[in-house]
């Protein structure tokens, strides 16, 4: 009885002071005892976080409480996790906030320390709590590094590959390469290090990542196993491959390899000292955990974080490999977020995660995501809703705002993945955000393969500017990607370029399978590899007053007739050099088209289908449209303002402005995107 009215009184102390309930400070080395004051700050956002909680009248806040967070770095044992208790009012929201502009960086990984140089590179020993499982990221200061893989640049073409299917047991491929790749690659492997190699696949819109189970050499090949190949997607003679962590890879600026024996090795770039950099192996999965429970009804509600980073999670490759999934979806994110309503993320950086950056998955409505760098993630950068149909409302996600985020240089272990994903939910905004830097698409919208039912409705999809998508790595990819019915969706005033397959299907605009019923509008398309806009099939969408320029291959493509209206093209300008202006079947595919402005400024006549623009007409297209120079100001610059006697104009098409598209606000911020430095999607 003693001990319990001892520890009655030190509540009652702990929660008597006059800046408890509204302000509550944390700091990396508080004291494990704090009372979370100015002059007695906690060391641990949880130790604030469980104070608000009990505070509480009944579970409810009675007034506002904002926690001030010192900079510096606090080291997470597990994800920071808030749950319905945590939940603030709208009178009296709870803020977790930065104390000032020093960084507050919450990670998830541990510091490798004991560096010395070595015959190679830079080399430390991992200590046991991070041998198990291995570690397949290192963070050197402030910058990612590569696991050791060959070939450091480009891929391997694969020969040929047979699989062996037998009942209840793992199919088994085995993937030939040339003999030339196999002596460079595969051959330099100890059998000691055949367990941790792993190969990455590239096949048309997919992934695999999968361990070695043995190498032949005598058939220049290994063998591999896991599920059974999808037949529209296998791993073939069309795929291409890339081979991880083993000693011999070893040989790059920037790249690390960590033996059995738990030595890791680092080969620094040039200027780099590793003796004054904090180098860092991602241990946590997650960094940040929203877990409200909409099946009953219970949310985490009026929560904010401002001006804080969660970086260095980690991915480990699961022992049977991650199997090929469009847009790397089973994938979870670093920033979890379930049953949230109200939810605020502004001025937080997520960076250096194995995973996607932020997803808000199950029953989250109206939170919103704001001024956010999501940076070199595993996967994409942000996601909203889920693969799955949820029919009641408190399970669906739906009315999340993403503006004026910068979402880059993703995709660094799943390629598959996208920069902004949203699957089924609605009523979503994604806005001013930049979004660059990714293997495959940057937008994708829908769930849906054909035109069953769809909760992707009424999607916003606004002054994105969306760039340097692709590598020639994977194929059918999209800078905007749409997938079944979308009733009421919107894609207007986006730029969108550099967009480059490694076969077909770099588009700008893609409405794949069943997409219906969206607008796109005033968006700016150019430098494209397969075209500008591509609908598979659909209905009954509008592509109307947009500029699409300089696709190489092919301008605009159809590819599948349907007995409906498939879309309404009018009021275009399209603008090319190379390639040609229509691809797959036009001629079939029922659409509207009129008062559009075609010009090839290489002076080839503009043909459709090989007939000319006449011609074309009276099969009942194009009407009212024209083929002439529309007279924009600087076209090889990508200037596309018109001429105020631009032939265009007189068809009804309305001038745009691109000046506000992308983020916006500080300069520091707008220069952070616009000052960004990636590679050419292509070689010239």
């Amino acid at each position: 009885m003693k001990s319990l009215c001892t520890a009655s009184l030190c509540l009652l102390v702990l929660f008597s002071s006059p800046l408890s309930a509204a302000h509550w400070y944390v700091v990396p080395n508080g004291r494990p005892q704090a009372t979370g004051t100015k002059q007695d700050p906690f060391g641990s956002l949880a130790a604030a976080r469980d104070a608000i909680r009990a505070v509480k009248v009944n579970g409810k806040p009675t007034e506002a409480h904002t926690v001030w967070v010192a900079g510096g770095t606090y080291w997470l044992d597990a994800p920071l996790e808030f749950l319905p208790v945590d939940s603030g009012s709208k009178e009296f929201p709870v803020i977790y906030r930065a104390l000032d502009e020093t960084p507050v960086v919450f990670s998830g990984g541990s510091e490798v320390t004991g560096w010395k140089p070595a015959a190679k590179g830079w080399q430390a020993t991992l200590p046991e709590a991070l041998r198990n499982p291995m570690p397949e990221q290192l963070i050197a200061g402030s910058h990612a590094t590569t696991l050791a893989r060959e070939p450091d640049e480009g891929l391997l073409s694969v020969v040929s590959v047979t699989e062996e299917v037998q009942p209840k047991q793992p199919a088994r491929q085995t993937i030939r390469m040339s003999a030339a790749d196999f002596a460079a690659t595969l051959a330099k492997i100890t059998p000691e290090e055949v367990s941790q190699v792993q190969f990455l696949a590239y096949h048309k819109w997919d992934n695999t990542r999968r361990h070695i189970d043995k190498i032949l050499p005598e058939e220049n090949a290994l063998v591999t196993s896991g599920r059974q190949m999808k037949g529209h997607n296998p791993i073939d003679s069309h795929s291409q491959i890339r081979l991880e962590n083993f000693a011999a890879a070893l040989d790059t600026p920037g790249e690390w390899y960590a033996s059995p024996d738990g030595t890791i090795t680092y080969l620094p770039r040039p200027g780099e000292d590793v003796s004054k950099l904090r180098m860092i192996v991602p241990r946590l999965e997650k960094l940040l955990v929203i877990h409200g429970n909409p099946e009953s009804g219970q949310f985490v509600e009026h929560v904010e974080f401002h001006g804080l980073r969660f970086c260095h999670s980690r991915w480990t490759t699961p022992a049977r490999g991650f199997e090929p999934s469009q847009a790397a979806s089973p994938v979870e994110a670093a920033v979890q977020i379930d049953g949230a309503r109200q939810v605020v993320l502004e001025d937080c950086e997520i960076g250096h995660v194995g995973i996607y950056g932020v997803w808000l998955r199950h029953g989250c409505h109206e939170c919103q995501v704001r001024r956010c760098w999501v940076h070199d993630t595993g996967a994409g950068g942000l996601r909203i809703g889920e693969t799955a149909i949820h029919h009641e409302p408190n399970l669906q996600t739906g009315h999340i705002t993403v503006d004026n985020n910068i979402l880059c240089s993703g995709g660094r272990i799943l390629p598959c993945a996208v920069g902004l994903w949203i699957g089924h939910s609605g009523d979503n905004v994604v806005s001013h955000n930049e979004i660059a830097d990714y293997f495959y698409s940057g937008v994708s919208v829908g769930w849906r393969w054909g035109y069953a039912e769809s909760l992707a409705k009424r999607n916003t999809i606004s002054k994105n500017h969306i760039h340097h998508l692709g590598y020639g790595v994977l194929s059918d990819m999209g800078g905007i990607y749409t997938l079944g019915p979308s009733e009421g969706s919107v894609v207007s005033g986006n730029v969108l370029h550099d967009i480059y397959s490694f076969s077909y299907g770099g588009w700008g605009l893609y409405t794949d399978e069943g997409s219906s019923d969206i607008l796109f509008e005033n968006n700016l398309v150019y430098r494209t590899k397969s075209g500008s806009f591509h609908q598979h099939y659909g209905k009954d969408n509008i592509v109307r007053n947009n500029i699409l320029a300089f696709a190489l291959l092919d301008q605009l493509r159809a590819s599948r007739p349907e007995p409906h209206r498939s879309f309404v093209f009018e009021k275009n300008i399209v603008y090319y050099d190379t390639g040609q202006l229509l691809d797959g079947q036009f001629g079939k595919v029922k659409y509207d088209s009129s008062n559009n402005c075609y010009f090839d400024a290489s002076g080839r006549p503009v043909t459709f289908e090989g007939k000319s623009l006449a011609e074309w007409q009276k099969l009942g297209h194009e009407q009212g449209s024209i083929v002439a120079d529309p007279k924009f100001a600087d076209p090889q610059h990508f200037n596309f303002t018109l001429a105020k006697d631009s032939p265009a104009l007189k068809l009804g098409f309305k001038p745009f402005s691109t000046d506000d598209v992308g983020v916006y606000g500080l300069e520091t911020w707008r220069r952070k995107a616009s000052q960004a430095s990636y590679p050419p999607v292509r070689s010239e």
